[in-house]
C-alpha cells in the first residue's frame, strides 16, 4: 500500500518546490490570457498578454489581471483608467507572443507585432483589429496584493467594468456564442506552454434542478 508521501509531492511553496519548474501555474491552468491594450497619458500604445487574468462579475460585467511587476499596462491604466482586452487566438498567437516582449515603454507593441488597430468606442485604446473579440474597459480597482503576513507583494491586481463587447458575428450560433469556433488560446505551465480549444474538446453538464 502507498503512503501519503509516496504519493504526493509536497511542498511548502515559500520554502520552495524542489521541483526544476514551479508546478503553480501549470496546476491552475490552462489560463485564459489577457491581452490587453493600453494608451499612456502622453498618447504611446501598449499591448501586453497577462496569463493571471479572469472574468469576476455578470453584473457589471467585470474582468481583471494581474501585474507582476510596476509594467507599462498598469502605468498607462494608473494614468488614464482605460484598457482593452483582445481575445488571444490560435492564428494570432504568434503576434501575440511578440507583443510580450521586454521593450522600452516607447515603443508600440502592435508596430512591433505587425499588429492593425480598431478604434474603440467608449475608451481611448484602439482594439487588435484581427481580433475576433474585445471588450473596452475603465478601471474600477486597483489592489496590491499582500500575503498572509501582510506584506505587500510587487503585484497589482486590476480590475474594470466592461463598457462595450465587439464579437465577430460569425461565431454566434443562433444568438449564442460558439468558444470553440472562436480559437482561443489558453496559458498553460513551463516555460512556453499554450493550449487550444476545438470542438472535439466540447461537452455539456447542465446544473441539477
Amino acid at each position: 500500500m502507498t503512503t501519503e508521501s509516496e504519493r504526493f509531492h509536497s511542498y511548502l511553496p515559500r520554502e520552495g518546490h524542489g521541483l526544476p519548474h514551479d508546478p503553480f501555474n501549470a496546476i491552475v491552468g490552462p489560463r485564459p490570457i489577457g491581452w490587453i491594450s493600453t494608451r499612456s497619458g502622453a498618447g504611446v500604445l501598449n499591448l501586453a498578454p497577462y496569463s493571471f487574468f479572469n472574468a469576476f462579475n455578470y453584473t457589471p460585467p467585470i474582468i481583471g489581471f494581474a501585474s507582476i511587476g510596476r509594467k507599462d499596462t498598469l502605468v498607462n491604466i494608473e494614468e488614464t483608467g482605460e484598457f482593452v482586452w483582445n481575445l488571444a487566438t490560435r492564428p494570432l498567437a504568434e503576434a501575440m507572443n511578440q507583443s510580450c516582449a521586454m521593450v522600452p515603454p516607447e515603443v508600440n507593441e502592435f508596430d512591433l507585432a505587425g499588429l492593425a488597430t480598431l478604434a474603440s468606442h467608449k475608451v481611448q485604446p484602439p482594439r487588435v483589429a484581427d481580433s475576433p473579440v474585445t471588450m473596452e474597459c475603465r478601471c474600477t480597482q486597483i489592489i496590491q496584493l499582500q500575503g498572509v503576513d501582510g506584506e505587500a507583494v510587487a503585484t497589482w491586481l486590476v480590475l474594470g467594468e466592461v463598457l462595450a463587447v465587439h464579437i465577430d458575428r460569425s461565431l454566434l450560433k443562433d444568438g449564442v456564442y460558439d468558444t470553440a469556433a472562436a480559437q482561443p488560446i489558453l496559458r498553460g505551465g513551463g516555460p512556453a506552454d499554450y493550449f487550444a480549444i476545438d470542438e472535439a474538446q466540447r461537452f455539456r453538464m447542465f446544473r441539477p434542478r
